[in-house]
């Protein structure tokens, strides 16, 4: 994809994020209006990275169908909608992070199953990965999937899992077997007897409403089990690290979004500015520029090869720690009062806490780059 187009593809995008606006701090306040509202504004089939045979009004820019499946084209488009309400961007119906798991693991019978439950109306699912006591640690999980005669029985809790308490289809890794192959991806109903998800109180991102999901003796089949034709080496963990390393660009963009919202407002609305002041302001739009670039260099590594997060770990660091430095320094360029003069300000630096935690926290990051630095898989980001 060249320059020109993403260019044109970024002002598409910001002219669909002004319908976001008018009722961001609705959302923020009311969950639930992401349900009551499907795409909150937006055209949700139009963002929602549908396959082209499930999708019949898909974005269009110079009259090609843009069907958002490559994390390039998301990231740019996402990033201008999340400068208006990231927490919109991730509450939107669709396959979220199940599709990259459909993708890479589903039979023709699952995929068919998938896409045509959650394209038949505005659909939520989920990812579940995350446990109370152990987060993402695969090491840890005590998610299991155990055989009980011709099927079998899936027990466990998750944790900050977004989108669960609205959805009706999603993702869960469990345990079959001992070590890091035996951890299996089961798509599960949210109907079945035995499953309960609840929405948890939250600060940030509010309208993505993370929830907490309980399985007791949820019975599931062997049709369930994502992956089941391939090898040990090919299933959950395997599955579970190409979606990471492909959503990392993501989260990194929305961080950037917000991170670029908090410095668009303090231009706006500041007057005057003392010379340290400038200076801060010519560093934030530099660094804006550059991990924007970051970004966009993670996502066309993640499109070309999903088993290497190295650039995504990155990118998702820079992104974060800007997000949260510019959010918290606006508050202070705008003066006693900012966070209630300013109610949009005061969700922002809410919304920027929360990328930290999505898709592993700065520590695991650093481990990431720490093993492409070693192994040298750090390409160069100028020629990307």
């Amino acid at each position: 994809m060249n320059t020109d187009f993403l260019t044109d593809l970024r002002a598409h995008a910001r002219a669909y994020a002004d319908l976001l606006r008018p009722t961001a701090l609705d959302r923020d306040r009311n969950p639930d209006l992401a349900v009551s509202s499907p795409g909150c504004g937006l055209p949700w089939r139009t963002f929602a990275g549908l396959p082209a045979e499930y999708n019949p009004e898909p974005l269009r820019v110079d009259g090609r169908p843009v069907l958002l499946h490559s994390c390039v084209e998301r990231v740019v488009v996402l990033e201008e909608l999340a400068r208006v309400d990231a927490g919109a961007v991730l509450a939107l119906p669709g396959p979220s992070m199940s599709s990259s798991v459909i993708g890479d693991l589903a039979d023709d019978d699952q995929r068919q199953r998938f896409w045509e439950r959650i394209t038949a109306e505005p659909t939520w699912t989920f990812f579940a990965m995350t446990e109370p006591t152990h987060g993402s640690d695969p090491s840890g999980m005590r998610t299991t999937v155990r055989r009980d005669g011709d099927g079998f029985l899936l027990n466990g809790t998750k944790r900050y899992i977004g989108n669960a308490a609205r959805s009706r289809i999603g993702i869960v890794f469990a345990r079959r077997g001992a070590g890091p192959l035996g951890m299996v991806a089961v798509l599960v109903d949210t109907d079945l007897p035995g499953f309960t998800a609840a929405p948890l109180s939250t600060r940030g991102v509010r309208a993505l409403q993370l929830s907490e999901l309980r399985m007791a003796e949820v019975p599931v089949t062997e049709d369930d089990i994502l992956g089941r034709h391939r090898s040990a080496t090919r299933q959950g963990m395997w599955a579970a690290t190409r979606t990471f390393n492909r959503y990392r660009p993501v989260v990194s963009c929305l961080a950037l979004g917000v991170a670029q919202a908090a410095y668009d407002l303090v231009v706006t609305e500041r007057r005057g500015y003392r010379v340290a002041e400038r200076h801060l302001l010519t560093d934030w739009e530099q660094r804006l520029t550059g991990t924007r670039a970051l970004v966009l260099a993670a996502a066309r590594s993640a499109d070309a090869n999903p088993g290497d997060g190295t650039l995504a770990a990155a990118a998702k660091l820079r992104a974060t720690r800007l997000a949260e430095e510019i959010t918290t320094t606006a508050v202070r360029l705008l003066g006693p009062g900012a966070r209630w003069e300013h109610p949009i300000l005061d969700k922002l630096l809410r919304d920027a806490r929360a990328f930290e935690f999505m898709e592993g926290t700065g520590n695991v990051q650093r481990l990431t780059l720490a093993e492409g630095y070693l192994q040298r898989r750090l390409p160069d980001v100028r020629a990307a």
